[in-house]
């Protein structure tokens, strides 16, 4: 049966990186079971599944997985179920993915989990933050890898990378204020963590940017 269509691309593609979803609509996606780990409400899950054969999204926070079944009853979607699950925790194989994805939701556990369940020749894609995120604060989020880092792990647990860029916006300021207006959405996590006293270190002392910076690859099981 094919996939019931979704809202419209641009509408759940919204704050996806147009390169990734390039480099997961280059497989042939119609018949191929998606598993989107960590699907949160279901964003990159119902970008992908007018396009599969079947998807399914997993996440441990129970209201995410509402919203996003309630998402894709309003979309009209049928061929994508919601899950919740604890991703670095529970083994794939009883979902029977032929391909793993994951957007902003990146472990080694993770990726040791799709090595497990996938068969050679199938995809593991992922966006993961890079170390340069919020490299102003001075200091890497720990979800966070490098280039050399990313390939390391991908080796050890068996998959060959066809594709591994940086995807990097680096916002400028002039001021102190702007530059604190900018995080201020991030503000009240960064003081429980140490960071917003070194990123307003980092302005006070003439810093003027802000960076976003993620990492976005794919790789194939040998």
């Amino acid at each position: 049966m094919a996939p019931s269509p979704a809202s419209p691309p641009g509408e759940v593609a919204e704050g996806l990186s147009p390169a990734f979803l390039e480099l997961l609509r280059a497989e042939p996606l119609a018949e191929l079971t998606v598993l989107d780990v960590g699907t949160g409400s279901g964003r990159l899950a119902l970008a992908l599944a007018p396009h599969c054969r079947a998807v399914i999204g997993v996440d441990r926070e129970a209201r995410l997985i509402d919203e996003a079944r309630k998402k894709a009853a309003a979309a009209g979607v049928t061929n994508a179920r919601f899950v919740v699950g604890d991703v670095e925790v529970e083994e794939y194989a009883p979902f029977k993915p032929d391909m793993v994805v994951a957007h902003l939701c990146m472990s080694d556990a993770i990726a040791e989990h799709a090595g497990r369940v996938l068969k050679c020749g199938q995809v593991f894609a992922f966006v993961a933050f890079h170390s340069d995120q919020w490299k102003e604060t001075g200091r890497s989020s720990r979800f966070a890898y490098g280039e050399v880092g990313a390939k390391r792990l991908l080796k050890r647990i068996g998959f060959t990378v066809e594709h591994l860029a940086v995807e990097r916006q680096v916002q400028q300021f002039e001021t102190v204020e702007q530059g604190l207006a900018a995080a201020v959405a991030l503000q009240e996590k960064w003081k429980a963590d140490g960071r917003w006293f070194r990123y307003v270190k980092f302005l006070e002392e003439g810093g003027r940017t802000l960076t976003r910076a993620h990492l976005v690859v794919k790789a194939r099981k040998t």
